[in-house]
């Protein structure tokens, strides 16, 4: 179902449910700690910008555990076939500037949204965690650097080529990001992690085939 797991995704992984047992059953302060905040708040650190990708929502609250369990195997879905064919630098480079980015949008629409009246104590309060910024720069890159691979997805009956995966993820989370759907998942830090994927991979891609 899965390839086999690389050496940085693997510790990627490991590290993610590191903290999340470590911030449920034993540190539970780490959620203000090392959730992000937005960038004008009172709780933001700028160690968050990086710790945030580690973090994901409590048991038993929001959507819990499906949180880290769909990240973690979306990672090792897609993760270990990039990691091979970038290497493990550029893997690395990949996916924290994709979950860099992810945060930065996210902040960039919370300022749109204090322009347009949103209560400020709101979007001080409310942290933003997860590794799903990082992991759809994974994905966005897998869909640039594979464009003609084939999907298969549960209640699919056929495969579909990921290279409309990358639109779809964008006009998807526009549409949610917009509409205020599924309140409570930063939509437009996917789009920040999905664009910083794409033009990374659309880097690399091309330079590859440069003829000198």
């Amino acid at each position: 179902m899965f390839p086999r797991l690389t050496p940085i995704t693997k510790n990627i992984i490991i590290l993610n449910v590191a903290f999340y047992l470590v911030s449920n059953f034993l540190w539970p302060q780490l959620y203000e700690i090392f959730s992000a905040y937005y960038i004008g708040s009172p709780f933001f650190r700028v160690w968050q910008i990086i710790t945030h990708m580690f973090m994901h929502a409590p048991l038993g609250q929001g959507i819990g555990l499906t949180h880290i369990l769909f990240n973690m195997l979306t990672l090792a879905s897609f993760g270990p076939v990039l990691e091979q064919v970038l290497g493990e630098k550029k893997y690395v480079i990949l996916y924290f500037l994709s979950g860099i980015g992810a945060y930065f949008l996210n902040c960039g629409w919370n300022f749109f949204e204090i322009t347009q009246g949103v209560d400020l104590q709101k979007i001080y309060s409310i942290p933003m965690m997860g590794a799903s910024g990082a992991i759809f720069g994974v994905v966005a890159a897998f869909s640039t650097m594979f464009p003609d691979a084939k999907l298969y997805f549960m209640f699919i009956p056929f495969g579909v080529k990921s290279k409309y995966l990358l639109p779809a993820i964008i006009v998807i989370s526009l549409y949610l990001g917009y509409s205020g759907s599924m309140g409570g998942i930063a939509h437009f830090a996917h789009i920040g992690g999905a664009i910083v994927g794409f033009i990374l991979a659309k880097m690399w891609k091309d330079n590859e085939y440069r003829i000198n």
